[in-house]
């Protein structure tokens, strides 16, 4: 016979299985938008014809990243997530192969834009973690989905980076479609189906999405605050590769990749800025974040010959990066619970034009001013996400009170 004690700790041990599940989840599908960064100068080797257009690759995938936000993450709200995940599963796939055989570069940034399209399933997961959580621990759920997310980020490169030094890039995306049959799996036997919360038709689903723009300032803030800082994020990572391939490096792409496992420090505070979001409220979690990311790309600047000044600020970059990001998670997910897929949907948007322009942005400023150029940039986005930040709080509605 079963206690109350022990039926607890039964749930919670389930709970706990299950939030694991979706972070598996989030990281694998996530990672395909970044096996492509420390492949970058693979690709410029492969089509020499269009390598001014490189760049076109990793802006094209997270623009498609936005896109499939856009018109799949709400669908959420509507149906089963877990019909949803493995639909977008058999999809991505066959995109992925579309890229593993691309004959030419614009073959393969039109792949990268279907797979951005399509690796939204994190965006389904995500949300499922904070309905299956009780509200008190809502924040330490999503920080748990979103450190497997940050380490899918993180450790696409480092794969990447390996199997396209020793195997060639058109293997990273191979590889990662046999992980996603194994997953698909898994998927079957073991998530649960989600409950729809709404019964909006998918046109309605769209239109609601900017009327809850219009009425929660948290909301707008938020993503505001969310782009900035990804853009600074962004415009890293393919600088990076660019800096590492030149003097007095000269490294690979599995060099730039190594990288990823420096950064994964930043997966694991995932779950204590969760708790700090519960406890202290997200807006201070976020303040910090801010001027850990400030520091970050000032070590960047006087590290451009440093490995040591590199991997030190790639440290903080990613503490500071997923801190901000659970907290502004945190909010908005207690703003409209019966809608958290279509507020999801517009933070993550936000979100992601901010790192498809941030990617654009370093790998321009690489080329017109170096590495000082990519510094001073990541600057720039941090103080524009502070600005905003301070200058929306003393107007903070209702929508942003509940949020904090």
């Amino acid at each position: 016979m079963s206690t109350p004690d022990s039926a607890t700790a039964g749930a919670s041990r389930s709970l706990r299985g299950l939030l694991l599940l979706l972070a598996t989840i989030a990281g694998v599908t996530v990672a395909n938008i970044y096996f492509n960064q420390p492949l970058l100068d693979d690709f410029r080797q492969s089509f020499p014809a269009g390598a001014a257009w490189i760049g076109a690759v990793p802006a094209g995938t997270q623009l498609g990243y936005a896109a499939g936000m856009l018109l799949l993450a709400p669908l959420g709200d509507r149906y089963d997530r877990r019909r949803i995940i493995l639909l977008q599963t058999a999809g991505l796939c066959v995109a992925l192969l579309v890229a593993a055989t691309a004959p030419s570069l614009a073959v393969l940034v039109g792949a990268s834009l279907a797979i951005g399209i399509l690796a939204t399933i994190a965006q389904q997961a995500v949300p499922f973690s904070a309905e299956l959580a009780p509200p008190e621990a809502r924040g330490h759920a999503v920080g748990t989905v979103m450190s497997g997310l940050l380490l899918g980020i993180l450790l696409a490169r480092t794969a990447a980076g390996f199997v396209g030094q020793y195997f060639g890039w058109r293997a990273v995306f191979g590889a990662s479609i046999v992980a996603l049959l194994v997953l698909a799996l898994v998927i079957v036997k073991k998530l649960p189906k989600s409950q729809p919360t709404s019964k909006l038709g998918y046109g309605e689903l769209l239109a609601s999405m900017w009327h809850l723009v219009l009425e929660l300032p948290g909301l707008r803030e938020a993503s505001a605050t969310g782009a900035c800082l990804f853009a600074t994020f962004s415009l890293f990572w393919p600088a990076l590769t660019l800096l590492l391939a030149g003097e007095p490096f000269h490294f690979g792409p599995q060099a730039a990749g190594l990288f990823g496992i420096v950064g994964a420090a930043g997966a694991l505070a995932a779950p204590m800025a969760g708790r700090s979001a519960d406890k202290r409220g997200p807006r201070a979690v976020i303040t910090m974040s801010i001027v850990l990311l400030a520091l970050a790309f000032v070590i960047f600047a006087f590290s451009g010959k440093s490995l040591i000044g590199l991997v030190i600020g790639v440290i903080v970059l990613d503490v500071g990066v997923q801190a901000a990001q659970i907290s502004n998670q945190s909010r908005i997910y207690a703003l409209r619970p019966e809608a958290r897929s279509r507020v999801n949907t517009v933070y993550m948007v936000c979100y992601f034009i901010g790192g498809a322009t941030g990617s654009a942005v370093g790998v321009t400023a690489w080329h017109a001013f170096g590495w000082i150029g990519v510094c001073a940039a990541g600057i720039a986005f941090t103080a524009l996400a502070g600005w905003i930040h301070h200058a929306t709080r003393p107007r903070m509605g209702a929508g942003a009170q509940t949020s904090s």
